[in-house]
């Protein structure tokens, strides 16, 4: 009998509002961590078990969190954080904005490749994983430095330069894109 992939650590989110739109962020990338580890958790499962129902639903939710809210995360640091820092043009955090920029157009593309090998074992194919296991592990490479320099470098930054008001606005825009009232 197969083990059941664990989801509860996955049904709790972090509390943050977006009255607190930094503080949503880097729940974001709370979720981003556990997404990541339950695609860690799904291949180690599929190697040995298959694509059972458990890895078909755990390769769905992946999918789900990426092509939905991880975008909208990346809108957000696009739109709000990152303009502002190249704005000021301090040396030590302008070429740190750069690659996290970089990083977004680079987890575009991964995502790409990665949801392929999500999708065909969401549809039960076990054997995307041999041929795919290396763009699900380069996809997941991707956030480890990126979320450290974004939640250590800019949003620190990025905050001291708002101006009364900012927040608000900005947790407003956040809102708005997403459909919330």
């Amino acid at each position: 009998m197969t083990q059941p992939i664990r989801l509860q650590s996955l049904v709790a989110s972090p509390a943050a509002g977006f009255e607190q739109p930094f503080e949503m962020l880097e729940a974001c990338h709370e979720r981003v961590h556990r997404m990541l580890a339950l695609m860690a958790r799904l291949r180690a499962h599929v190697r040995d078990h298959g694509a059972d129902v458990q890895a078909q639903q755990a390769a769905r939710d992946v999918m789900r969190y990426f092509d939905q809210a991880a975008p909208l995360h990346h809108q957000d640091e696009e739109l709000h954080v990152f303009p502002r820092l190249l704005a000021q043009g301090d040396p030590k955090v302008a070429p740190v904005v750069q690659r996290l920029q970089q990083d977004h157009r680079a987890m575009e593309a991964g995502w790409r490749d990665a949801r392929e090998v999500l999708a065909r074992i969401a549809e039960g194919d076990a054997a995307a994983l041999e041929s795919g296991d290396a763009a699900l592990e380069g996809f997941a490479s991707l956030y480890g430095a990126h979320i450290e320099a974004e939640e250590r470098i800019a949003y620190p930054a990025a905050q001291a330069l708002l101006e009364p008001g900012a927040l608000e606005a900005m947790g407003e825009d956040m809102m708005r894109r997403r459909g919330v009232k």
